[in-house]
Parts: C-alpha cells; structure tokens; sequence
C-alpha cells in the first residue's frame, strides 16, 4: 500500500489521482455547472412543510392575527431559496461538455417557483385527504394531529406531493433529491413520477417501493414492505435499460394490499375493491373485487425436545 511519508509520495499519488479523472469523464464534473445543495433543498422542504401544517413544524402557538404575517413570510423566503436551487438544477441538467456552464436559468426557476407556490392549497387540500384516510384506516391513531405530526408514511406522502408537483413544472434533479431523503429518512422508497390519488394511506411505511410509471387510484391503503415494481426491463443494442415504457403496475380505486406482497408489471392492473394478501407475487391483471391470497399452508407445531443438563 503507498505511503505518504514525503512530498514525492504525495505527487505521485496526486498524479495517478488526476490520471484517473482524466480516464473516465463519467463520474466527474469539473468545470462544469455546480449541482444544486442538497442540505438547502432539505431545508426547503422544511419550510414547506411549515407553510402547509401551520402550527406543527417551525413557529408554533401561531394566533389567528399572526398567521398573515407568519404564511407570507414563509412564502417571500421559500420563493427565493427555490429560485436559487432551481436554477441550479436546472443549469446543472443543461450543462454539457461543449457547453460546461450554460447561461444562468433565474427568470425560468423564478416562474417555476411561483407556479409551485400557487399550488400550495390543492396540495394542503390532497394531504388533508390522505391524513384522514390515515386516520380512518388505522385504529391505532389517535387523531389526525398525530398522523401528521408522526407517521412515517405520512411524512413519505407529503414529500411525494410535493415532488410529484415540481416534476410536473419540469424540475430536474430536485424531485428526486426529496424523495431520496424521506425515503432515508422513512425507508419509504416512492419515485416522485409516480401518479398516486386522493385518500392514500400507507401503514407502517417501511421497506415499501412504489415505481416511477406506478399509477394508483383514490382510497387505495398499503402496507409495510409492499412493492409496486417492474419486470424485466426491455433493453436496446447496447444492453441499455429503454427508457419511457410503462413498467410498474396501475392500482385501481378502493385496492388494499397487505403486507410484503409485490406487485410487478406496467400491463398488470389490479381492479377497483381488490384486497391482495400479505406475501403474494402478483404479475398478472386482477379483476375487481377479488381477493388474492396463496393456497392455505400446513402450520406444523412439534414439542421440542427436552434440554440435555
């Protein structure tokens, strides 16, 4: 193993270090536009967060008198910490290695941000639905504040509107970069690409996997360790995945699937009223109202032997 005991180590490392970005321009960016930060788009979402459940995340004891003041503010600050990060993203998808640092993208992310800001209430109006979903689908929650304030699935739920809105305004980089930290944070793994309806709850979050072309109807519930995922993927001449096709699987209204079953397949359809069982495989259509579980097994329970002294 080389040391760096002197100077001359320390070139020659520096030298094979340098070699190496010159050999493989893929996993470098130098002298290209800068990426955008993703601690500031964490803390943007934060403040989304606040600005959508006043009185449960940043400011609290909020008064009726105070609440103008306190939503415009947070609007005045959101509006331009997402223009800032916005561009970045958008400058950083644009660059190339003809063109490293395109021109400033401000006025196009400025429009964005407020297109998005706009769409504030529908998104309180949809999260309003799936927190009472939550709150009617499971008989552990007390009230919808504790839905809010502490479910895991709720938490990934949240996120994924709110990405899901920006991708729609044609956000690169940042959508993803929300829904990969709830899903850190929640294990809760949904692809803000993903078409998801009114009244969606997800119970116990952890471990669940929802596909990019996913599309799920209203009033649909899951469970912990589902996966709403692909087949095998079609791939061009060069072994490449071909982008753009339907892959994962369209959940129809009223659908309950329960815990660890998979559902995989951009032509498998699970029809309205569907309950699919806990650990079920599941790559073909369903029509409505059925029920799909395995063939009852044999649970055997034998004495166990006696311990030797």
């Amino acid at each position: 193993m080389p040391s760096l005991r002197s100077a001359k180590d320390l070139e020659r490392l520096t030298r094979a270090v340098l070699a190496s970005y010159g050999a493989d321009h893929r996993t470098q960016r130098i002298g290209r536009a800068f990426l955008p930060s993703r601690q500031k788009i964490v803390d943007v979402l934060a403040q989304v967060r606040e600005l959508l459940f006043p009185g449960y995340f940043g400011a609290q004891k909020l008064s009726r008198r105070e609440l103008g003041f306190h939503a415009g503010s947070l609007l005045a600050g959101l509006q331009e910490a997402l223009t800032e990060q916005i561009n970045h993203c958008l400058c950083a998808a644009r660059a190339t290695p003809r063109r490293p640092d395109p021109e400033p993208c401000t006025e196009e992310a400025e429009r964005i941000a407020e297109r998005f800001l706009v769409r504030v209430p529908k998104i309180r109006a949809m999260l309003a639905l799936d927190a009472q979903a939550a709150y009617d689908g499971d008989p552990a929650a007390t009230s919808i504040d504790e839905v809010i304030y502490c479910y895991p699935g709720f938490f990934a739920v949240t996120v994924y509107r709110v990405a899901h809105e920006l991708l729609l305004l044609g956000v690169p980089l940042m959508p993803r970069i929300m829904t990969e930290h709830a899903h850190s944070v929640t294990g809760t793994d949904i692809h803000p690409g993903a078409r998801i309806g009114r009244s969606f709850f997800i119970d116990h979050a952890t471990g669940v996997v929802i596909g990019q072309t996913t599309v799920i109807g209203e009033h649909v519930k899951i469970y912990q360790g589902v996966t709403l995922g692909a087949l095998s993927i079609p791939k061009d001449w060069r072994g490449r995945a071909i982008r753009g096709h339907k892959r994962h699987p369209t959940i129809r209204d009223g659908v309950t699937i329960y815990a660890n079953a998979t559902i995989l397949g951009g032509r498998t359809v699970i029809g309205s009223g569907v309950t699919v069982s806990g650990n079920t495989f599941v790559t073909e259509s369903v029509a409505p109202g059925a029920l799909v579980a395995h063939e009852p097994v044999r649970l055997v329970v034998r004495n166990k032997p006696p311990r030797r002294r």
